[in-house]
C-alpha cells in the first residue's frame, strides 16, 4: 500500500479544486472523502463536524462505508477516539478489539480493521474529524498522517465558509422577520446542518427543535430487526435522536396503514433493544411531549412573544452544574452565605445551591428604583442575618450596566464580610457602564431583551424553563 508523494500532490490539487467549487457542503465533503480514500488506498473515509455542544460527531461527507456502519448509533466525541479532540492523530490497528472504538462489534461485522483519524482544527480547537478505514490491518506512515492533516486543514476552511453562509442566511431571515415577512426559524450557526429530509414534516420538526435549542441528530442509527442466516434482512432507522432527552423519535402521518406498519417495527425494536427509548409521534403528540419537558404551550409551536430561544433548559442546567463544581472547589472546607436579589434570581439560585457540595445559608434582598432616569437604587428589604466575618457569594440573574450591582456590593462590604464574590448567570457586557468584579459567569448574552428562567418583562415570562429573546414588537408596544 505504498503511496508516492506525487499521488498525494495530485489528490490535494483535486481536493482544492472541489473546495473552491459552488457545490454544497455535503457534495463537497463526499468528493473530498472519495479523493482522500483513493489517494491513501483506503477502503473508506468519513468527514464529521462536532455538534454545537461538542458532544457528538455529525457526518457531513463519506466514501466507501456501508449505511449500517454509518448509522450504528450517535458517535460520542469523547468516547470514540477521544484523543482526536486534543489535536492529535489517532491510529487504531484493530478496530474490533480497541477500547477507544465506540462500536467494535459493528466494525467486526462490517470488516473494518485499521483506522486513522485526525482533527479538523480552527484556531487550535477541534471542530470536526476526518477518518480513513482499511479492511486489512495496516500501519500508516508519517506521510499518510501529514497528508490527512493537510486534507483536514482544507476541510476547516470549507466548514468556516459553510458556517458563514448559514450566518448570512440567518441574518437575512431575521431581517425578513423584522420586516414582518413570513417567519422562518433559523438554524443555529454553530452547527453545520447538511440534512436532506425525506419528508416536509421532518423539516418542520427539526425547525421546532432548533427554535427551542434542543440538540438533534437525524437518522443517526439503524437497528437490525430481522436476519436471513448471517445477513440483515430488515432494518429500522428512526427519524431523530434527541441526546438531551435520550429518546429516539419516529414521525408518522395519519395514514392508518403506515401507522400499523411502523407500530409493528417499533414492537420488534423494543423486544430486541429494551434499553432504547423510542416514540412514535404525530405533530400533536410532539407538542404534548414538549409540554411534558416544559417547552411551549399545547396549542402552538412557539411561546407567544418569544423571538427565539437563546439557551435551552438543558444548556442552562449543564452550565449551572459546572458553576456549582467550581464554587464547591474554591470554597472547599468553608461555610458560604448565598445572597440574591428578588425576584429574578430565584430560579438560578434554587438550582445552583442544589449542586453545591458545601454547607450554605441563604438570604435575600429586595430593591426598587426611583428618580428620573430610573438608575437610583433603594434597598426595600435588607438581610435577615449578619454577614460579618462570613464568606459571601452574591448571586445575580443578569448584570448589564453594573450600576445596581456596584451599589449592592458597596452595601454588603459595609457589613464586613470575610470575602465577597459575585456569581451571575448572564453577563450583558455590551451595556456595562461601571466595571464590577464577576468571579463566576454562566453565559455572555447579546444586547437584547432576554426573559425566562426567572427574568421577566412586566411580570411575565419568569416561568419559562429556557432563556429567550423577546420579540421587538412586544417592547415597542
Amino acid at each position: 500500500m505504498a503511496r508516492s508523494r506525487g499521488s498525494y500532490y495530485s489528490a490535494l490539487k483535486r481536493i482544492n479544486k472541489v473546495a473552491n467549487s459552488a457545490f454544497g457542503l455535503r457534495k463537497t465533503c463526499n468528493s473530498i472523502a472519495r479523493s482522500t480514500a483513493r489517494a491513501m488506498q483506503a477502503n473508506g473515509c468519513r468527514i464529521m463536524s462536532l455538534n454545537s455542544q461538542k458532544e457528538y460527531l455529525i457526518t457531513v461527507g463519506t466514501y466507501g462505508l456501508s449505511d449500517l456502519y454509518l448509522k450504528k448509533g450517535p458517535l460520542a466525541a469523547r468516547r470514540s477516539l477521544p484523543e482526536i479532540l486534543q489535536g492529535k492523530a489517532v491510529f487504531i490497528a484493530d478496530a474490533t478489539t480497541d477500547e477507544k472504538v465506540q462500536h467494535p462489534e459493528i466494525a467486526l461485522a462490517q470488516g473494518i480493521s485499521s483506522i486513522l483519524g485526525v482533527p479538523i482544527l480552527r484556531k487550535g480547537e477541534a471542530i470536526g474529524e476526518i477518518r480513513v478505514y482499511t479492511r486489512e490491518r495496516h500501519e500508516f506512515s508519517e506521510a499518510d498522517k501529514s497528508f490527512l492533516f493537510s486534507v483536514a486543514d482544507m476541510c476547516a476552511v470549507i466548514f468556516e465558509r459553510a458556517e458563514l453562509h448559514q450566518l448570512v442566511e440567518r441574518d437575512y431571515k431575521a431581517d425578513m422577520r423584522r420586516r414582518r415577512m413570513p417567519e422562518v426559524v433559523p438554524t443555529p450557526a454553530t452547527t453545520l446542518r447538511t440534512t436532506a429530509f425525506a419528508h416536509p414534516s421532518e423539516e418542520d420538526f427539526a425547525r421546532l427543535l432548533d427554535f427551542y435549542c434542543i440538540e438533534w441528530l437525524y437518522e443517526p442509527r439503524s437497528f437490525p430487526l430481522r436476519w436471513d442466516r448471517d445477513k440483515i434482512a430488515e432494518m429500522f432507522t428512526p427519524d431523530f435522536y434527541l441526546p438531551e432527552l435520550d429518546i429516539y423519535v419516529e414521525l408518522t402521518t395519519l395514514k392508518q396503514s403506515l401507522i400499523t406498519e411502523k407500530n409493528r417495527k417499533l414492537r420488534q425494536l423494543r423486544e430486541l433493544y429494551p434499553e432504547v427509548d423510542i416514540r412514535l409521534l404525530t405533530k400533536s403528540d410532539f407538542l404534548k411531549l414538549l409540554a411534558k419537558y416544559g417547552y411551549g404551550p399545547l396549542g402552538g409551536a412557539k411561546v407567544e412573544g418569544i423571538d427565539r430561544v437563546l439557551y435551552s433548559h438543558a444548556q442552562i442546567q449543564r452550565r449551572v452544574r459546572t458553576l456549582a463544581r467550581r464554587i464547591s472547589r474554591d470554597y472547599a472546607g468553608q461555610r458560604l452565605v448565598l445572597i440574591g436579589i428578588l425576584k429574578g434570581v430565584v430560579c438560578f439560585m434554587a438550582d445552583l445551591m442544589q449542586h453545591l457540595d458545601l454547607p450554605v445559608t441563604v438570604d435575600f434582598m429586595a430593591i426598587s428604583y426611583y428618580g428620573g432616569d430610573g438608575q437610583v437604587v433603594k434597598i426595600t428589604r435588607d438581610l435577615d442575618s449578619s454577614i460579618t466575618g462570613q464568606h459571601v457569594l452574591m448571586i445575580e440573574d443578569i448584570v448589564d450596566t453594573g450600576m445596581t450591582l456596584n451599589y449592592v456590593l458597596g452595601h454588603l462590604n459595609a457589613h464586613g464580610p470575610e470575602s465577597l464574590r459575585v456569581c451571575t448567570l448572564l453577563d450583558k457586557r455590551a451595556r456595562r457602564l461601571i466595571r464590577v468584579p464577576l468571579d463566576y459567569v454562566g453565559f455572555e448574552v447579546p444586547d437584547e431583551f432576554v426573559v425566562g428562567y426567572g427574568l421577566d418583562y412586566r411580570g411575565e415570562y419568569r416561568n419559562l424553563p429556557f432563556i429567550g429573546i423577546l420579540e421587538p414588537e412586544i417592547i415597542e408596544g
